[in-house]
């Protein structure tokens, strides 16, 4: 069976009875079987998956089923699915069956997609190279000895591999562009709060934002028009109503693009990376965009800013796996405090670890105004830049990424390297500015490249009709 990149080209198949949907899950399986090498899946759903193929077939010959029947999708392993295993690909919550869906799944489920597994990532979506898993990490299908990108490396290589036609994950300051820019597909993270974080595990919370990864962008906006809009259960989703995205897909007319200079001129950013950024924007030019170069000032002060925060929220979000509630529990300590201290030790990572001890510092008395309160005014500064950059243009350009895809273990010694991979999303997601990774081609050594693109808030139309033109011309 050939690969399928969008899921018009499968509901065609559908319709013409050329394929039905138990023999795509079979041929999805099969892929899965073939690539085990990848540690894309923590597990795979064949029985529910199975039941759910014959009952949507079933669907589509009575001419009933949902916008979504055809679409196989796999969830990134931080997002609750009733009756399944759900662990952040971590030992803390080995094991653990949720007793709930979060509204994404039962917004895809209620459109009759498949969803066909749990998809490994960075132990509760903390890391930048999908090797901080408890499950071991996700190789990259250009290059296995390649990191996948983080934390939403699992589903940026299901993907990529054709193991599932589409794949959630979640960014909290990349997550999903950054392994989509890493894997050659397309990554969308929608402004803060376009889609409910019910039933997430939560890493940070005021960054925290459930986004796709996709090889077509019709399927990234027929998506977001499933996942999107108002819940009861999520207090800070917006309540704008939600367009049709995949039916208001259309060309572009003259946009105004602003390009960040110093994301650009960065020493750090890899020479054929600024190459093929430099065609794109040729490429943008030639559709009749109009494109100018702008200055943004505050670009070292984004990694920082975006740690102290985050970190902190961590701290605060992890209190709760303390060995007595749920998740893993240590069962040789004999006082109260020693069984927290032991859950604690032994359920984390050493990354999260890290993270949270950081944020327990920056939120501890005597350090919360130099770090945390700073922290906050500077995110307040961050995003009043970019909400004036993008009152006189359309979109803001820059690089997805500093380098393409590194080598495994390279950055895992020094934290700070790993951290600063992250200086050209965390932009997208201090302003809560929606954002996405479109794909470049391959470099010399056969990596993909990629590039980033970013709009006003709420404005994921225009986004992907840019997106679209950009890629089809």
């Amino acid at each position: 069976m050939k690969k399928y990149t969008s899921l018009t080209e499968i509901q065609a198949k559908l319709a013409q009875k050329e394929l039905d949907l138990p023999g795509l899950l079979s041929y999805y399986f099969g892929q899965i079987e073939k690539n085990q090498h990848l540690n894309a899946f923590n597990e795979v759903f064949f029985d529910s998956a199975r039941a759910q193929a014959d009952a949507i077939q079933q669907k589509l010959n009575a001419g009933t089923a949902g916008r979504l029947a055809g679409m196989v999708i796999g969830i990134k392993d931080n997002i609750c699915y009733k009756d399944h295993q759900v662990s952040a690909s971590s030992r803390m919550l080995e094991g653990f069956i949720s007793p709930y869906s979060a509204t994404v799944v039962e917004r895809l489920l209620k459109e009759d997609a498949i969803i066909i597994g749990r998809l490994n990532c960075d132990e509760f979506a903390m890391g930048g190279s999908n090797e901080t898993s408890y499950f071991g990490p996700v190789k990259n299908a250009a290059d296995a000895n390649r990191v996948a990108g983080g934390s939403s490396g699992g589903s940026a290589v299901a993907v990529q591999a054709d193991l599932c036609l589409s794949a959630l994950g979640t960014d909290t300051g990349g997550s999903v562009r950054q392994p989509a820019a890493f894997c050659g597909i397309i990554g969308l993270k929608p402004t803060y709060g376009r889609i409910s974080r019910y039933g997430v595990i939560a890493y940070a919370s005021s960054f925290d934002q459930v986004g796709t990864l996709t090889s077509s962008v019709t399927d990234a906006a027929t998506l977001l028009s499933v996942l999107a809009g108002a819940d009861h259960a999520d207090s800070t989703v917006s309540t704008l109503p939600v367009p049709d995205y995949a039916r208001e897909l259309k060309p572009t007319k003259k946009k105004k693009i602003a390009v960040l200079t110093e994301t650009i001129e960065n020493e750090a950013l890899d020479p054929e990376i600024r190459a093929a950024i430099l065609a794109a924007i040729a490429r943008l030019e030639k559709q009749g965009h109009e494109i100018s170069y702008h200055s943004f000032d505050l670009l070292d002060y984004l990694v920082p800013a975006y740690y102290v925060l985050t970190t902190a929220e961590a701290s605060s979000n992890l209190s709760r796996f303390d060995g007595v509630h749920y998740g893993y529990r240590n069962s040789q300590a004999e006082s109260l405090n020693q069984l927290y201290k032991d859950s604690r030790a032994e359920g984390f990572g050493e990354e999260v670890k890290r993270r949270i001890l950081l944020g327990t510092f920056v939120l501890s008395a005597g350090y919360y105004d130099a770090y945390y309160q700073k922290a906050q005014q500077v995110r307040r500064l961050i995003r009043e830049k970019v909400v004036s950059l993008l009152a006189s243009c359309d979109f803001l350009l820059s690089p997805v990424t500093p380098t393409p895809a590194f080598k495994m273990g390279e950055n895992m010694q020094d934290p700070l390297v790993m951290y600063m991979a992250d200086i050209y999303t965390v932009l997208a997601s201090l302003a809560g500015i929606p954002a996405i990774s479109l794909p470049l081609g391959n470099n010399k050594e056969g990596l993909p490249l990629s590039v980033q693109l970013m709009a006003k808030h709420f404005n994921e139309q225009e986004l992907l009709n840019l997106s679209e033109s950009f890629l089809i011309s």
